[in-house]
């Protein structure tokens, strides 16, 4: 895992090109980059990224930022009823009572990658 600006990027190696491929995952955009040894690697994570930013100003649009820590859930009422007693049991908030439960299972916060409408960034 790599981490550069608050962007992260999950790595990869391609044993039969002989090559590291990654693609920064804490984005609905896509942002590619690629290189023969770490040190590469590590300059074309930085480079897309900054790639990213540059093209974000010349559109005049603010680059995505990664995840915003606000998420919508929907789930079956029976279990939206479940949820809401048991936090409530415990005397939290739902929002406080699903934090932990999260935070519990994952051990640390966790970026994922999530899908909408995508530019494409790639650095070789």
């Amino acid at each position: 895992m790599l981490e550069y600006k608050g962007y992260i990027g999950k790595v990869e190696f391609d044993d039969e090109a002989g090559i590291f491929h990654g693609e920064v995952i804490n984005l609905k955009d896509v942002i590619t980059f690629q290189g023969r040894s770490v040190s590469e690697l590590q300059k074309a994570f930085k480079d897309s990224i900054n790639d990213y930013l540059e093209f974000c100003a010349e559109r005049h649009e603010s680059p995505e930022k990664p995840l915003s820590g606000n998420f919508t859930l929907r789930v079956d009422p029976e279990l939206h009823r479940k949820i809401y007693l048991q936090a409530r049991m415990s005397n939290k908030s739902l929002n406080s009572w699903v934090t932990e439960i999260l935070q519990s299972n994952v051990g640390t916060e966790s970026d994922q990658p999530l899908h909408r409408k995508k530019k494409h960034i790639s650095r070789h």
